[in-house]
């Protein structure tokens, strides 16, 4: 069974259309990708999930029943917009957060010290949150994400103002989450992160699913493009929509950038020329990455690679 299952959603705002007619599903154990630009609606379906907003039409169902306050102990999220309470210590915050899971308060802080122990704020347990930097706080905020080790984990933008070595700690917090059986869902517009975390990936643009699938399926999604040094015209060979030539010819050689027609195989193409007898000297094949089919299935803007 799906941990998480939308169907035919959608969420209109007045006479804006933010999500329209989405399904998707995340089984246990997935790391699921929502991706698009800004405004594609990827919070506001977050935000449907956790019974934030309701949907205009459409069923959302979490471990089997519709979204509402009794789910608050199977998820956790992390919010796009970070918030933590001033005054509060970073423990008493993560404690705070698993009571509203349904913790009780000694197994929130076992849970909470655990957690600021492997993010390397065991020392500041007890430090104001107020006093933190930008980068300490946004732990403590994971870890109020992960206290009741949920079996939906929700993450919008959670690589948003990290620096490296947080980025890193977070991946690996994700890919625990999912070994442990948990459904894991973020959103992002680093394509690294979704290159390389990623188990399948869903494409949105002004709220319609562009493209669901995996990142083999993704890269499918955009002809490969080669490029050949040999002493025929390119262009000539079957399956092959275009070819320039690049810079000046070495004698009879010439440097070619290829572009496959739609659906050929770059084997295919290579097969033809040993059996035809086109000469190559080189032959470097370019497949599409997941931030060309990002931008050519959604648009480039804000996204990075």
């Amino acid at each position: 069974m799906a941990v998480l299952e939308v169907s035919n959603l959608t969420k209109r705002f007045g006479d804006v259309l933010a999500v329209d007619d989405l399904s998707f599903a995340v089984a246990p154990g997935e790391i699921f990708g929502f991706l698009g630009g800004n405004g594609a609606g990827k919070t506001t379906t977050l935000r449907m999930v956790l019974d934030i907003i309701r949907p205009t039409s459409g069923t959302i169902s979490i471990l089997g029943s519709g979204p509402d306050r009794r789910n608050a102990a199977a998820i956790g999220f992390l919010p796009e917009e970070r918030g933590l309470y001033s005054g509060m210590s970073a423990i008493e915050t993560i404690v705070y957060f698993g009571k509203l899971k349904g913790m009780s308060a000694a197994a929130a802080r076992a849970r909470g010290m655990e957690l600021l122990t492997r993010f390397d704020l065991a020392d500041r347990a007890k430090s104001d949150i107020g006093d933190m930097s930008k980068g300490m706080a946004q732990k403590v905020q994971l870890a109020t994400s992960l206290v009741n080790e949920p079996e939906l984990l929700m993450l919008d933008e959670p690589f948003s103002g990290l620096d490296p070595v947080n980025q890193g700690l977070l991946e690996n917090e994700i890919l625990s989450a999912s070994k442990r059986g948990a459904a894991v869902i973020f959103s992002t517009h680093v394509m690294q992160h979704a290159e390389r975390l990623c188990d399948r990936l869903l494409l949105l643009r002004k709220g319609r699913k562009r493209f669901e699938g995996t990142l083999e399926q993704a890269r499918a999604e955009l002809p490969a493009s080669l490029i050949a040094v040999s002493k025929a015209d390119m262009g000539s060979v079957p399956g092959v929509a275009d070819a320039k030539p690049i810079g000046q010819p070495d004698g009879e050689w010439r440097e070619w950038d290829v572009k496959l027609a739609p659906g050929v195989a770059p084997e295919i193409v290579l097969e033809h020329c040993s059996v035809h007898g086109v000469a190559l000297r080189r032959w470097d094949e370019r497949r599409a990455s997941l931030h060309d089919v990002f931008v050519q299935l959604v648009g480039g803007e804000g996204v990075e690679k």
